[in-house]
């Protein structure tokens, strides 16, 4: 899986190629059809890989948190450091190992998969919003407004265009954090 991730990381999922993975980790290629199909079942297993260790790691933050507010803030920010951490398993997810930002896949089962382990990641933001007084399709509306507002600020921070506002990634996705759940605060004292 390194010797793949490394070739996907150098020549994106369009450019790699069994061959060329088989190489890197040391195998013939027919070795490597023994068990995967296609260098999409590898990039799948690459990323099913990255996306589990998102899972605990925002596991491990919420297992310090008591409150609901406190579990929204720790789910939210541990998925945010884990990007932050771990840019190339953010380019991994989107798929930007020179491929740039386009639509892709990797087939529909893979899909399903690969975005079941991602909300899973994210689902105990939208169960602590709950928590806090939103209704259920308003918590999967700030889970994806977290998940978003995170991409954005870590594509900020890790192409450096952040600096041009004079601003801490970090911070802002704190700030936006604690302005969500303090209007979550309020809804539930209605």
């Amino acid at each position: 899986m390194d010797a793949a991730r490394q070739v996907f990381e150098a020549e994106g999922l369009d450019g790699a190629s069994l061959r060329a993975i088989a190489m890197a980790a040391g195998y013939t290629p027919a070795a490597l059809y023994f068990h995967f199909a296609s260098k999409e079942a590898i990039y799948a297993e690459v990323l099913r890989e990255s996306l589990a260790r998102l899972g605990k790691a925002v596991a491990r933050a919420l297992a310090r948190a008591k409150t609901p507010a406190e579990r929204l803030r720790a789910a939210a920010m541990a998925f945010f450091r884990y990007y932050e951490d771990n840019p190339r398993d953010l380019d991994l997810g989107f798929y930007l190992f020179r491929g740039g930002m386009k639509p892709h896949g990797l087939g529909k089962e893979r899909d399903e998969i690969l975005n079941s382990a991602l909300e899973l990641a994210l689902h105990p933001i939208s169960d602590a919003a709950e928590s806090l007084g939103a209704g259920r399709e308003e918590a999967r509306l700030l889970m994806a407004d977290i998940f978003a507002h995170a991409a954005g600020l870590l594509l900020l921070a890790h192409t450096g265009r952040i600096r041009m506002f004079g601003a801490s990634a970090p911070h802002l996705m704190e700030r936006f954090v604690d302005r969500t759940v303090l209007a979550l605060g309020g809804k539930k004292q209605r």
